[in-house]
């Protein structure tokens, strides 16, 4: 399934995508939400990001590659951290950066979109707690993150972390192509086959320490060819079947 949550006349509203077409959910996927008789295009709606989780997780250096252009070794086991609900937000909303003159950088990520609550998941089951993926940015002032101890003003801002356009459980997660365009230049480019810790491998990391449920996220790291984006720049990370995830770039 293709999953959307979107708004329309001002109201929100979930859906399934079926081409152009959005098949309108009763009520939100995340609730079990049945096909209603109606069906809106794509066209006459705005997607949204396509959950509001309650928590936000994030994993650092999970691919080799990025791990050694960021002169970091590549850690022994999942590097966690926390990125705020505030930061995120959907497709076409503006990034808005906290400190412009700072070096602020694009990561591309596939994001992990938990499907019922989670606690203590053993990795040979924990796909089973997965709803599907989106597409993930999980924006990042360099200047702050070499500043700090810890990474809350790096890359926990509001609009620091948007994700979309749809979460989809119709991929391999573990061998799909992953690019970020800046001003249609691309940037990053990788598949997640190179991701050093596998998902099932994540879900069981995290809810060992957190519980998660319905709707919340992961973000499970970037590849490399992490680069500054500045205000006026568009930022496009594409991940293979899932879509194109496209932000303005601009100043709080």
């Amino acid at each position: 399934m293709r999953y959307v949550r979107f708004i329309r006349e001002g109201a929100i509203g979930y859906g399934v995508l079926d081409g152009t077409t959005v098949k309108v959910l009763d009520r939100s996927f995340l609730e079990g939400g049945k096909p209603s008789r109606s069906a809106v295009s794509l066209a006459s709606v705005r997607l949204l990001a396509p959950t509001a989780p309650r928590t936000v997780v994030a994993i650092g250096l999970n691919y080799a590659d990025h791990a050694k252009e960021s002169g970091m070794p590549v850690p022994p086991e999942p590097f966690l951290f926390l990125k705020t609900p505030g930061s995120i937000i959907g497709p076409d909303e503006p990034i808005r950066l906290v400190a412009p003159d700072h070096r602020n950088d694009y990561e591309a990520e596939i994001v992990v979109v938990m499907k019922k609550d989670a606690r203590n998941v053993p990795a040979d089951c924990a796909l089973d707690y997965v709803l599907g993926y989106t597409c993930g940015n999980d924006v990042s002032d360099r200047t702050y993150q070499k500043a700090d101890s810890q990474w809350v003003r790096a890359k926990a801002c509001d609009t620091y972390g948007p994700i979309g356009p749809m979460v989809t459980d119709e991929i391999d997660p573990h061998n799909v192509r992953i690019r970020t365009r800046l001003n249609g230049v691309v940037k990053q480019d990788s598949n997640t086959n190179q991701m050093v810790f596998t998902i099932p491998q994540l879900v069981a990391h995290v809810t060992r320490y957190i519980a998660l449920v319905a709707g919340d996220v992961i973000f499970t790291g970037t590849p490399p060819g992490i680069g500054p984006m500045r205000s006026g720049d568009v930022v496009e990370v594409e991940i293979e079947g899932i879509g194109v995830l496209r932000n303005p770039v601009a100043t709080m």
